[in-house]
């Protein structure tokens, strides 16, 4: 209870306030959308090392959406727990403020689509907390580090676990890196789309061009990029650790991916990238141009 008392206060539910409470998030609030859909999106990292804790994790809590009528609440529990089908239980770890029909310190039990958020804390830096970094970027840069040390929590940027797949531009983003590590030039090959970045730079360039310009661009891209890996060697992105902090939309299809890197010898390294949703998953079209 200790860490949940000093975010939201146990007995003075007065210190909650800023804490998202109500299931319905404004559609122009991107931030706390997109920091719960991050949760769900990373939360089988949080259900493996719930089974089998890695070194320095020592507290886990999980956030869920209680329902009462009409009214709805987002609570954290404690010693959360998931039984064989998924279902998910734990200990109201705040004072409900809005709902009724739960209470502090009781054991309840919750369907897992329900979730809203998971932290980790690891080794006193906190691993997801999506919902509380969103609380937290909304606030003055001058007054977060003593937000920080309100709550005993380091938070930076965090660690990430997107599932390594086409299946998220985060995913894609980690598959070229993945390959890039390899030393895999056909997986490198298959998270990318060279028709669509080269649709990309030339309109950057405010041209005028047609499917064969395009089609042209395309094997330009793809022969440097195969002739880059070949004379000067694949990246190497093993043991670092990954955070992507900002997704911006673009369109449907196209999203600007902010990552930030944590190399072993201590560098840190920050990017945005653009990627695309083809048909056959999610692919990474390359750095994006500042002067776009």
């Amino acid at each position: 209870m200790g860490l949940l008392s000093k975010i939201f206060g146990k007995k003075n539910v007065a210190e909650r306030k800023g804490e998202p409470t109500m299931i319905y998030v404004p559609d122009e609030d991107e931030r706390m959308n997109w920091a719960i859909e991050k949760a769900n999106l990373t939360l089988w990292y949080f259900e493996e090392s719930l089974i089998q804790p890695k070194p320095g994790q020592s507290y886990f809590s999980i956030k869920v959406r209680i329902i009462d009528g009409e009214i709805g609440e987002h609570i954290w529990l404690t010693e959360p727990s998931f039984d064989e089908y998924g279902n998910l239980f734990g200990i109201v770890g705040n004072v409900p403020v809005d709902v009724k029909t739960v209470k502090v310190d009781q054991k309840i039990g919750v369907d897992r689509n329900y979730i809203s958020d998971w932290m980790i804390i690891e080794q006193g830096r906190l691993i997801g907390g999506y919902t509380i970094r969103a609380i937290r970027d909304g606030i003055p840069d001058a007054d977060k580090a003593q937000f920080d040390e309100s709550i005993g929590i380091y938070i930076d940027e965090g660690v990430d676990h997107f599932k390594v797949d086409l299946e998220t531009p985060e995913g894609a983003i980690l598959s070229l890196e993945k390959a890039y590590s390899n030393e895999n030039l056909d997986a490198a090959l298959s998270c990318k789309d060279f028709h669509e970045e080269a649709k990309v730079m030339l309109m950057a360039m405010k041209m005028d061009f047609d499917e064969e310009i395009i089609s042209s661009t395309a094997e330009v891209l793809e022969l440097s990029f195969i002739n880059n890996l070949t004379e000067h060697g694949f990246p190497t992105f093993a043991d670092l650790q990954n955070a992507f902090s900002v997704r911006e939309k673009i369109d449907e299809t196209h999203y600007v991916i902010t990552e930030v890197c944590w190399f072993p010898d201590g560098g840190i390294s920050i990017q945005k990238l653009n990627t695309y949703k083809s048909a056959s998953g999610w692919k990474v079209l390359g750095p994006v141009n500042e002067e776009e």
